[in-house]
Order: C-alpha cells, then sequence, then structure tokens
C-alpha cells in the first residue's frame, strides 16, 4: 500500500512539474529588440527617465553592449551610434529606437535586449530624521522610505503623506497606509502635524 501511494505522489507531481517546463521551453514569438525590468518591476509600462541604468546587449557585437545610465536630459549616449532619447520610453520601445538606429548604416539586422539594473532614485523630505536622495528597491512601502530615512520626527504628520511623482509638477495628499508604494522618482514629503 505505501508503494502505491508513493507513486501516485510522485505521478502528481510529475504531472505538476510537465507544464511548467512545457511553458519554460516554448520558443518566443518575440523577434527583434527583447526587453525586460528586474522581477517584480515597480509597473507595467514604466517609463524611463534621469537616473534609470540600464543593461543593453547587441548579440554578436560585445564592443557596442555594456551598461549605461539615462542622464537627465533623458538620453542614453551609446557607442558608435551617438545619444538616443530614452526619456517616457518603455525598455522595449528604447529597445526598437536603438535597432532602428543601428539598422540606418551600421548593422545590417541588429538584435537589441535591453534591462533596467537600476531604477532612477526617490526622494523623502519634510518630517524625517535625514531627508534626502534613496536607492530605490522593489516592493519599497512609503512606510519603509520613512524608515531608511530614520523615522519621524516628533512633529510629523503621520496619518497622510504628499506624493510628487516623477515628471509631474503637482504633489497629491493620499493617506499613510502599510501598503502605499513608492515609484521610481517619486518625491514624498512629511508634513508637519497642526497641534
Amino acid at each position: 500500500m505505501k508503494e502505491l501511494d508513493l507513486r501516485g505522489l510522485f505521478t502528481v507531481a510529475l504531472l505538476t512539474l510537465v507544464p511548467v517546463a512545457a511553458v519554460a521551453q516554448a520558443p518566443s514569438s518575440n523577434q527583434g529588440a527583447v526587453a525586460s525590468a528586474p522581477a517584480g518591476s515597480p509597473v507595467a509600462g514604466y517609463r524611463m527617465g534621469g537616473g534609470d541604468k540600464l543593461r543593453m546587449t547587441i548579440y554578436g557585437e560585445p564592443d557596442l553592449s555594456g551598461e549605461f545610465a539615462v542622464n537627465g536630459a533623458g538620453v542614453v549616449s551609446l557607442p558608435l551610434i551617438g545619444d538616443v532619447s530614452a526619456r517616457g520610453l518603455t525598455v522595449s520601445e528604447f529597445a526598437t529606437a536603438v535597432e532602428d538606429k543601428f539598422k540606418a548604416g551600421y548593422l545590417l539586422d541588429p538584435k537589441v535586449s535591453v534591462e533596467i539594473t537600476n531604477f532612477r532614485p526617490y526622494y523623502i523630505m519634510g518630517e524625517v530624521g535625514k531627508a534626502g536622495e534613496y536607492g530605490y528597491s522593489d516592493g519599497l512601502t512609503v512606510i519603509n522610505a520613512i524608515a531608511r530615512a530614520e523615522g519621524f520626527t516628533y512633529r510629523a504628520q503621520q496619518k497622510r503623506v504628499f506624493i510628487k511623482p516623477y515628471g509631474k509638477t503637482v504633489e497629491t495628499e493620499v493617506p499613510l497606509t502599510a501598503d502605499l508604494i513608492v515609484q521610481p522618482g517619486d518625491t514624498i514629503r512629511i508634513a508637519e502635524r497642526h497641534f
């Protein structure tokens, strides 16, 4: 009886793994540019901007591949083709733009892969122990960001925060909850409470 139970468990385990392996080995229908972000990337359709760092690989061209940064103007300086605008583009759109520039007289059929290695920093100011610029990490909450900034001061409003997303000019007041997520480039302001 025990032998039969073990075979049954083995069969269930095997059937559970087969679909996963089939998906992992399925051929990709995407030809050309490949783009990715770290696991758990902050948002679907993430738009690049100043401060993001990228790893670009051009198949068969190791001298043109490497690590690059998006500068404050939203541009990436690449070998051979010069500056390519990245501001406001997804990694997929940027990879396609790079391919197009290389096709314009440099490479016959470039295959470009781009991934974000570091997202732009976020900023925290106001009633925290240490205001400033901090490196973004996936899944970062506002509560965690406040902890990194050495916590609230004794004057801090602890129920609401002001957040100005990257590229926007207006901040929004939002309730401070445990699951409030920070996005790359956000500016978080902790206001002073009114007694």
